[in-house]
């Protein structure tokens, strides 16, 4: 697609200042991988973002932010043009979301002789759960829990140490990292399964109707095409797969 193909109402609203600015979490360790020689981040997230930037015409900048939250929340203050984030209902106030491009399992650690067997048996009282509370899992076990308790905390690390420090019954995260988790905790379990699947997707700003509209197609033709499944080749992850078609 090149750039004159793309309607100019759509260039406006995804390239207002004659580039797309793309918001980038470089917190989530399997999107974003490394960084250039530049010093931008390196991953699939961002090479996503470059091929929508080529799709439109238009050069790309990135701009990086530590947590999905508070990409989430510049949202109205006009700093990004699309956001590479997890699609979740709170999120979803604010920013029209493509389906997602991939996905990452979310599940649960528990620790050393827990009596805990199965997923069924996390949201239940007198269970406390610890999780990075604006991760997109997190956002989901708020949505969905009804009895075990949340421990919310601000980093992944920060879930960890709560998880060891306050003996809770269960930790919340995607199963790449809790593998890693796994080997700092002798005797500790990962449940079989996964509660959800974190729906890695593109958004842009509710308000850009005809960019959400140009976006959500673009987006399945990159998985259709082999593209996304490239990309995790390319940079080499474990634990992330391209989403179905929407």
């Amino acid at each position: 697609m090149t750039h004159d193909a793309v309607d100019t109402t759509i260039l406006q609203e995804l390239a207002p200042t004659g580039k797309l600015r793309a918001g980038i979490n470089v917190g989530n360790f399997l999107l974003v991988t490394g960084k250039t020689p530049n010093g931008d981040p390196a991953g699939v997230s961002p090479d996503v973002a470059a091929e929508i930037a080529r799709r439109l015409g238009v050069p790309l900048e990135l701009v990086s932010y530590p947590d999905p939250g508070l990409l989430s929340d510049a949202a109205g203050r006009g700093e990004w043009d699309i956001g590479n984030i997890g699609a979740e209902p709170q999120r979803a106030r604010t920013i029209a979301f493509t389906a997602a491009y991939c996905e990452i399992q979310a599940t649960y650690l528990v620790p050393e002789g827990s009596p805990i067997r199965t997923l069924e048996e996390v949201d239940r009282p007198g269970n406390r759960i610890a999780t990075k509370g604006r991760a997109a899992y997190g956002l989901w076990l708020e949505n969905n829990l009804r009895h075990a308790e949340i421990v919310r905390t601000e980093t992944i690390d920060d879930s960890f140490d709560a998880f060891v420090e306050q003996g809770l019954e269960v930790l919340a995260g995607l199963r790449p990292r809790l593998l890693s988790d796994l080997e700092r905790l002798p005797g500790a379990r990962i449940l079989d399964g996964q509660f959800s699947a974190v729906q890695q997707a593109v958004g842009t700003p509710c308000r850009n109707e005809n960019g959400a509209a140009w976006l959500a197609p673009v987006i399945e033709d990159m998985k259709a095409s082999g593209l996304i499944a490239g990309l995790i080749e390319k940079h080499s992850v474990k634990g992330l797969s391209v989403a179905p078609p929407a």
